[in-house]
């Protein structure tokens, strides 16, 4: 004779992956997060790691041109 399906465990299952998945998730926003935290504190670009130069106070790219 078959066993009855067990919905009850499957969907238990089903939302373990889920949250699994969701904290996997929320884990490498997290870690991005601090990188780029990070970055800005040394100074550098967040996406490329770069440093960063900045014009003196007070001076736009407009004035520097002309």
């Amino acid at each position: 004779m078959a066993r009855i399906p067990n919905y009850g465990q499957q969907r238990a299952e089903r939302n373990r992956a889920k949250q699994a998945k969701a904290d996997a998730k929320a884990q490498q926003r997290e870690e991005e997060r601090a990188r780029r935290k990070a970055a800005i504190a040394a100074g550098q670009d967040p996406d490329i790691g770069e440093p960063v130069t900045l014009p003196p106070d007070g001076e736009t790219e407009d004035e520097k041109a002309g």
